[in-house]
């Protein structure tokens, strides 16, 4: 069976920084009061002409040049994202239009903070049965249109931006030396507990009961985290590199360390672009790239969790 590769990543955030301090002029809070509970220092906000699809396919253009594609190359175009506003054309025919696209197939994943890592593993799913060929995979978020800007609780935790991957099939991929390019997924959700995190009402506003994501994520991740490392037939510590969902540092670190990749890099992209639901698995990733810091082929853990609750992993080899 024909396995998938993703062979290229691009990310985009508005120019505008928000800091710690800035934040501490808007809501009752300050730069030690963030810093000790979320590790956030800064965040992109984009303005109100840089609505979602905008960074996304400013993101997929720049993966793309990465891979040597054409727009024209790519048949299936993938959006994970909560904040699009409109429900038709969607983001991703939206992007599809942006980058002059043949006619691909276009579909929106709304799997909020988990939402990239479900789209990776349909768009791997769909190259296998041969559906596909080559995939624009994109997180794309614009939280700070759904922040509650009075809230010191959870506006200092958001951000803008997006992420792509270029996934292409790879018949050598199933033989390929300590696995496929992308891993088996392993996903889930805690129905019960959806309600934890929230994107509700009109307008729309972000809101969830912080303490019990954090022991959510915090005591029943790791070791599911751990059977995404079995299902790809590599020890924890054998990663490169640990890419989990960039929510709050208090978080990642924790889990990060429970699950055993005692000699991965793991990204800590939150400190300056704080949570961009969607856009955080692979705008991290895309940076971790961009600087060298993981080399190619090396196994890297992704794995996003969130609104739902839900969570989606898999153990891909770096591009």
């Amino acid at each position: 069976m024909t396995g998938s590769r993703v062979v290229a990543l691009g990310h985009y955030q508005p120019a505008k920084v928000l800091t710690n301090d800035d934040l501490a002029a808007m809501v009752d809070t300050s730069d030690e009061w963030i810093t000790s509970r979320v590790g956030i220092k800064t965040r992109h906000v984009g303005g109100p002409d840089e609505p979602v699809d905008e960074l996304a396919a400013h993101a997929g253009a720049k993966a793309l040049a990465a891979a040597g594609l054409q727009p024209s190359d790519i048949d299936l175009v993938l959006v994970a994202t909560s904040t699009a506003i409109d429900r038709s054309p969607s983001m991703s025919a939206r992007v599809a239009a942006r980058l002059s696209m043949g006619s691909p197939a276009v579909m929106d994943i709304n799997v909020v903070c988990s939402g990239f890592t479900h789209a990776l593993a349909v768009a791997d799913h769909t190259i296998r049965a041969g559906a596909a060929t080559r995939a624009l995979v994109i997180g794309a978020d614009k939280m700070g249109d759904i922040a509650d800007w009075t809230d010191r609780t959870t506006c200092v935790l958001l951000g803008d931006g997006a992420g792509a991957a270029v996934v292409t099939a790879d018949p050598s991929a199933p033989d390929t030396p300590g696995g496929p390019g992308i891993g088996p997924v392993l996903w889930g959700s805690v129905p019960e507990m959806g309600n934890a995190v929230r994107i509700e009402g009109t307008p729309p506003r972000f809101a969830q009961e912080g303490q019990s994501v954090y022991r959510w994520a915090t005591t029943q991740l790791p070791p599911i985290a751990r059977k995404v490392c079995e299902k790809a037939g590599i020890a924890p510590e054998d990663l490169a590199a640990v890419v989990l969902h960039q929510a709050n540092l208090r978080i990642i670190e924790p889990v990060a360390r429970k699950i055993g990749a005692v000699n991965a890099i793991i990204a800590r992209d939150v400190v300056d672009s704080g949570n961009t639901s969607a856009a955080s698995i692979p705008m991290a990733l895309s940076k971790l790239v961009e600087r060298g810091e993981v080399a190619s082929g090396a196994p890297v853990l992704l794995f996003g969790f969130g609104g739902n609750l839900s969570y989606a992993g898999q153990v891909i080899r770096c591009p």
